[in-house]
């Protein structure tokens, strides 16, 4: 009889791990060079758009919302002390700087801007920091190697002028330097860093001619030189850009969105870049055609939030993932054991079990 009891807690100290099942757990498809629609902005207005701990914050006039891709969700933050659009926007130990841009105002028209202001999301509070030199908007800043570059833009005086101005802050000493302009000035242009270099793509020059510009203008803050790359094939104003890293996409500077070359209307377009070959190629067509989005990446994948579909503003909610040319996710390890091995096993211990339960009590018999 002991024999037989000690038997049976052999049986099912062999059994219970065995039944245990573990589910497979399966991360949603993507498909690479596709578009999905994902939960619009509560709000709207001009927006930029920055990334911190895996968040999106889209900033802009009264509006500051952080976007949680992993929920889809929104939800309110703090807007900035002073409201402005068209600004520069970049992070720097996880804090959010919003540089120059310009605002409305009824009596005197567009007035540009040289506030510096930088967002804390841990603590929903905003601080001032030292001005930007210069006041101008329709620009874009950029991080590289513990520094922020703002370049080109629009300033006011007399009359409007684009500008080819290259002011860079530290936020370490909350100073300004100015160092090499611009080949060529521009406003409404859209940029990215990749491995420590700007690439300014496209934007105008109204002041001059050609007004609207192909260029890709390539600054290196190691060197601080300028070169060119090759031109963007469709020019492209008030497009917004972002940049894959390599980890689950091939290095590659999206241009989305923005108005044609002599067009007010909003265009679907993407154009990409390749910074390793300097060549273009372009992506599946964006949803909704706009211009004046923001666009943000995350794990690789881009998000286009806002924007208008026309000069004559009149901003969108809209939100669209696009998962980039030559995307892959990670392989998952097969879980172990599965359904089917499970069962087997337990199976299999179950019949061996009955059988020497037979066999002793005949032999005690």
């Amino acid at each position: 009889m002991r024999k037989s009891v000690v038997l049976l807690l052999v049986i099912f100290i062999l059994t219970a791990p065995c039944s245990i099942v573990v589910k497979p757990v399966f991360a949603p498809s993507v498909i690479e060079n596709s578009w999905a629609t994902m939960e619009p902005m509560p709000q709207v207005d001009a927006l930029r758009a920055a990334v911190v701990n895996g968040k999106i914050y889209a900033i802009g006039g009264v509006v500051n919302y952080e976007y949680d891709p992993v929920a889809n969700s929104w939800t309110a933050k703090k807007p900035m002390p002073t409201a402005r659009q068209y600004f520069g926007i970049a992070v720097y130990q996880n804090k959010i700087y919003t540089i120059g841009g310009s605002w409305w105002d009824s009596d005197i028209g567009r007035v540009q801007s040289n506030a510096n202001e930088v967002y804390d999301p841990l603590t929903d509070t905003w601080e001032t920091m030292e001005p930007m030199p210069t006041n101008r908007s329709g620009l874009n800043a950029n991080f590289v190697k513990g520094k922020i570059y703002l370049m080109g833009g629009r300033t006011v005086g007399p009359q409007y002028l684009t500008v080819a101005l290259n002011e860079v802050y530290d936020p370490a000493s909350n100073s300004w330097t100015t160092k090499e302009p611009m080949l060529y000035p521009v406003v409404a242009y859209a940029s990215a860093a990749v491995d420590d270099k700007i690439y300014i793509i496209g934007g105008q020059d109204e002041f001059n001619s050609p007004i609207n510009l192909d260029l890709v203008q390539i600054y290196d803050p190691e060197t601080d030189t300028w070169s060119r790359g090759a031109s963007i094939p469709t020019i492209v104003l008030n497009a917004a850009a972002g940049a894959t890293t390599g980890a689950k996409a091939p290095k590659r500077i999206y241009v989305i969105g923005g108005t044609l070359d002599g067009s007010d209307e909003g265009t679907n377009i993407i154009q990409a870049y390749d910074p390793e070959n300097d060549t273009w190629t372009f992506g599946a067509s964006m949803p909704t055609a706009r211009a004046w989005l923001a666009v943000a990446v995350v794990d690789d994948l881009l998000y286009a939030i806002g924007g208008s579909p026309r000069l004559i503003l009149s901003f969108l909610k809209t939100n669209e993932q696009y998962t980039p040319i030559g995307y892959e996710e990670p392989q998952q390890p097969e879980p172990f054991p599965t359904a089917p091995v499970a069962a087997t096993s337990i199976a299999i211990v179950a019949v061996v079990g009955v059988g020497l339960l037979v066999y002793f009590k005949k032999r005690n018999h």
